[in-house]
């Protein structure tokens, strides 16, 4: 892997005929979506997924197998900043695996490797570079989307379909599909060092992420990859990453791959190595903390299970068989267990609210460890034409430091309770606190609601013009109403 640096130019990659492939797939997808009964729902073939809320079952699908890989690496602009253009289906896995060896990566890079790049603009992505590059929307420069009128049009900042630009983050495929983008890259260094600082108080760790996010430094040292994680109210620690040439301190770089559990490593190493690769997919291994759950974590079972099927995607197959044909859920009723009402969230509370957030998190929800990602946007006096939140749909202040608060796990229904009250609990709680959960669960927002939430004004216009008839559902259709 080279070492990045960004000090020569990079010479193109991915030369015509790869570009001339693209063109052709886009012809033969417009024609496909052409011959699609027209009051039919539309989806696409994809072979994973990362959406946890249920779905009506489309009849029709389009075949976007065609849509993966970068299609050209251009070298750094004037602005010193390198550029792909991507297919829009490409999952982050196979987009770094490309970048790598040219000594780049995206500026921001999703936690779990089958997350498309498509998918994480059009439904928002996050992760520990966002406290300085915001979210991955941010960094495209260019869109070309499939509309519901049935064009390809490419959207730009500042082009004829700037208004489709700045609402297809946080859309969900409800205005179209991104089927090729370009984003900036970022230089990598072949190692990232860590450093584990624990908190006992929570209001310490909320000040400690403002001081970094404000300086992108701490104790002296640069900070270029900031999260955090919150095993109880009195042990909280951030991870503060920056980048290395070389591995010092230790024999090797770490690998969590394997035997080693990533997250555990947090509350027992005070300092670690990585490469580049495994710390982008530092969390995928394990998702997170989840592959508990399956006892993927006990020492005996992991050694027998396959290194290759400790990756999320696994995981997620295990969760939708069980929400297919719910054996774990009659064994628990056989032995009168209660029902369990899953809680799988990611919210963006102000950085200013979030210890309050955290606070009665766990005072009133039985789930620990919580993850913490902060994220600012990259433009501080940035702003749409209205002078609102660039990105309308998940309208998020332009200056303000924001932490995404991730948890994902199942609570008991108690007695006299019923699905969904401790959802929509959280919702009140986010709302509340001037914040907003992402959309990749399930919500239970009414319309109204809704509507004032996620841009529902901004929304409406675009939706109009890029899919008068309808083809594919409404945004509140398919996040509250399983569309």
């Amino acid at each position: 892997m080279g070492t990045g640096g960004g000090s020569g130019m990079v010479t193109p990659q991915m030369p015509g005929p790869r570009t001339s492939e693209h063109e052709a797939a886009v012809r033969a997808l417009t024609q496909d979506y052409a011959r699609l009964p027209a009051d039919q729902p539309v989806r696409l073939a994809k072979a994973t997924s990362n959406l946890f809320r249920p779905r009506t079952e489309a009849t029709h699908r389009l075949d976007v197998s065609a849509f993966t890989g970068v299609i050209s690496l251009d070298p750094p602009d004037h602005t010193g900043t390198a550029t792909a253009r991507v297919a829009g289906m490409t999952t982050y896995e196979q987009l770094v695996d490309e970048l790598l060896p040219h000594g780049y990566m995206p500026l921001v890079v999703p936690q779990l490797k089958t997350i498309t790049l498509g998918g994480a603009v059009t439904g928002l992505g996050i992760e520990s570079t966002s406290f300085r590059n915001g979210l991955p929307h941010e960094s495209v420069r260019e869109l070309q989307i499939l509309t519901g009128s049935g064009e390809v049009v490419t959207a730009t900042p500042a082009g004829p379909h700037a208004d489709l630009f700045r609402a297809f983050p946080n859309s969900y495929g409800s205005l179209g599909y991104a089927v090729g983008l370009v984003i900036e890259l970022e230089p990598v260094r072949p190692y990232v060092e860590l450093r584990h600082v624990r908190f006992t108080h929570l209001a310490e760790v909320t000040a400690a992420i403002g001081e970094v996010m404000a300086t992108r430094q701490w104790d002296g040292q640069a900070v270029d990859f900031l999260d955090g994680v919150v095993f109880s109210g009195t042990e909280s620690y951030l991870t503060l990453g920056r980048w290395a040439d070389r591995v010092e301190g230790q024999p090797g770089p770490n690998d969590y791959t394997g035997q080693q559990i990533y997250y555990r490593s947090i509350q027992h190493r005070r300092r670690d190595v990585l490469t580049v690769a495994d710390y982008l997919w530092r969390w995928d291994t394990d998702w997170f903390w989840c592959s508990r759950a399956f006892g993927a974590q006990r020492p005996r079972v992991r050694r027998l299970w396959p290194k290759k099927y400790l990756r999320s995607d696994v995981y997620w197959k295990i969760v939708a068989f069980e929400q297919q044909h719910g054996v774990m859920a009659a064994i628990d009723r056989r032995r009168g267990r209660p029902a369990q009402e899953r809680v799988i969230q990611d919210v963006e509370i102000p950085l200013a609210r979030t210890t309050e957030f955290l606070e009665w998190f766990l005072a009133e929800v039985p789930i620990e460890p919580v993850w913490l990602c902060p994220v600012q946007l990259r433009e501080p006096g940035g702003g749409g034409a209205d002078g609102g939140s660039p990105w309308p749909l998940y309208p998020m202040r332009p200056g303000e430091p924001y932490v995404n608060v991730g948890f994902w796990s199942a609570v008991p229904i108690l007695p006299g309770r019923e699905h969904g009250d401790v959802n929509r609990a959280i919702e009140a709680k986010v709302t509340e606190l001037d914040g907003h959960k992402g959309l990749y669960s399930e919500a239970f927002y009414d319309e109204e609601t809704f509507d004032a939430l996620y841009g529902g004004a901004a929304y409406r216009p675009v939706k109009q013009r890029y899919d008068p008839d309808g083809r594919f559902p409404t945004l509140y259709d398919k996040a509250v109403g399983a569309h």
